[in-house]
């Protein structure tokens, strides 16, 4: 569902560690082989570079602010975003903003409220009394589709540390983000595999915070390695995309509710060579090429996203299209690794079954 602003952090983060490769490979040319300064300098396109070039040290310290800002930006930036795309998809999830959770319409009201006292500040300057007022009177009198307006929710001053986190989801109505992302795939991976069970995502989210504010501040002292400067960007991305499949969660929830989505089955068996297994399926029509979600939520382990269905065997035969009238074992093989237990979800509008 958030594929397009998730691509967008992800070819963000990539950036950031190409430039991070490429400055390692350049002081290593520089600096580690003296022949290859004596060639540089005397290059006519080369000297000039080499006469601005800093101490290793400087160029090192420079890295670690430049990478640790941008990639804190690009997480904060990923935040809001994700987190306006929901607040736009509310009044569809949830038609009557009487109907709204508590929490929503307080934090909505107080924000509309903050706005129109500081609205003519360079920040707000988008935004008009009218626009800001329009989406809530709409909620509060009945009259209308409501808005919630993404810039009320997101008036928050404080660094996107795990408390805050929280809070800013909780507030637009997204509950226990955090035991949704500590047990989420990626972030076990990075911190099993990567950082060998050593820290924890609230740890790793702090060090991010505060190399960031280290930065900002003027106070950073120490290099990080190149490999470390590396690994803040796998947990970043690894972060967002714990953060994306948790509001595609509770879009599914709120979708579930109001019948637009609906549970088929659960994966029983899975094979991770030709990404294929084997599902048991209720009711449904099933074809190739269709999108379906799965999802695992437990005390352990948190996952939810859509995979493309790209074959179907039922009864060992093939099928571009089966109609499934009682619960029976399909074959299903997908464009993306699975796993067993994952419940398997289909969207029922316009759906012919």
């Amino acid at each position: 569902m958030f594929e397009e602003i998730l691509e967008k952090a992800s070819v963000k983060i990539s950036t950031v560690r190409a430039i991070v490769k490429t400055n390692d490979r350049l002081r290593k040319i520089v600096f580690q082989d003296s022949s290859n300064i004596k060639q540089l300098t005397e290059n006519p396109e080369t000297a000039p570079l080499i006469e601005e070039i800093p101490s290793k040290w400087e160029w090192e310290i420079y890295d670690r602010s430049a990478v640790v800002t941008r990639l804190y930006a690009i997480y904060e930036r990923f935040v809001k975003d994700l987190i306006s795309d929901w607040l736009r998809r509310m009044p569809d999830l949830v038609p009557r903003y009487s109907d709204l959770e508590e929490k929503i319409q307080n934090t909505h009201r107080e924000g509309i409220g903050r706005l129109l006292i500081d609205i003519k500040k360079n920040r707000f300057q988008h935004l008009s009394v009218e626009k800001v007022v329009q989406g809530l009177s709409c909620g509060i009198t009945d009259t209308g589709k409501y808005e919630l307006l993404p810039d009320a929710f997101l008036l928050h001053e404080q660094n996107l540390r795990k408390e805050v986190l929280e809070t800013v989801l909780k507030n637009a109505g997204i509950d226990e983000a955090w035991r949704w992302i500590i047990n989420h795939k990626e972030i076990k991976y990075f911190l099993e595999e990567v950082r060998g069970s050593q820290n924890t995502a609230e740890g790793e989210l702090k060090q991010l915070v505060d190399y960031r504010n280290e930065a900002a501040h003027g106070s950073t002292d120490q290099i990080l390695g190149t490999q470390e400067l590396l690994d803040l960007g796998d947990f970043v991305e690894a972060l967002c995309k714990s953060l994306a499949d948790l509001v595609t969660y509770n879009i599914i929830v709120h979708q579930k509710n109001i019948g637009r989505v609906s549970e088929i089955g659960k994966i029983t068996e899975w094979f991770k060579n030709p990404q294929a297994g084997v599902a048991k399926v209720k009711e449904v029509t099933l074809t190739v090429g269709e999108d379906v979600y799965l999802v695992l939520v437990n005390d352990k382990l948190s996952y939810c996203y859509s995979v493309k269905i790209e074959s179907i065997q039922l009864n060992n035969i093939s099928h571009n299209c089966v109609a499934i009238t009682s619960e029976a074992e399909v074959g299903l093989k997908f464009d993306r690794d699975a796993r067993v237990d994952l419940t398997i979800y289909v969207t029922t509008s316009d759906r012919v079954d």
